[in-house]
């Protein structure tokens, strides 16, 4: 069983930073890829970020592609999400997620999930 927990997050001005982490326990950190996901108030939950197992690889939602960085630090076991030139529409909770297959943009292909994490950005 592998836990997740988020940290980071917080209201920031439009135009601003952040960086989210995701610290892992209970398991095999390198045997995962790692997901970043979002849920605004009303909203289905979309994909924002993922990185493969080995850290080779990393796919973006459109939306965020050239503002966020996903990646990880094995010795840590974590898993970062670099969040830069933030915009409203950005505001969400965030959520870490851990799959035992291959990095993906479709959230029933992970297996673990953190609580989540709240990021407010204002205009």
């Amino acid at each position: 069983q592998v836990q997740l927990v988020e940290v980071g997050g917080g209201l920031v001005q439009a135009g601003g930073s952040l960086r989210l982490s995701c610290a892992a326990s209970g398991g095999t950190f390198r045997r995962y890829a790692m997901g970043w996901f979002r849920q605004a108030p009303g909203l289905e939950r979309e994909f924002v970020a993922a990185i493969s197992w080995s850290g080779g690889s990393a796919d973006y939602a459109d939306s965020v592609k050239g503002r966020f960085t996903i990646s990880r630090v094995y010795a840590k076991n974590t898993v970062y999400l670099q969040m830069n030139s933030l915009k409203p529409e950005d505001t969400a909770v965030y959520y870490c997620a851990a799959s035992r297959a291959n990095y993906s943009s479709r959230d029933y292909e992970y297996d673990y999930w953190g609580q989540g994490t709240q990021v407010t950005v204002s205009s």
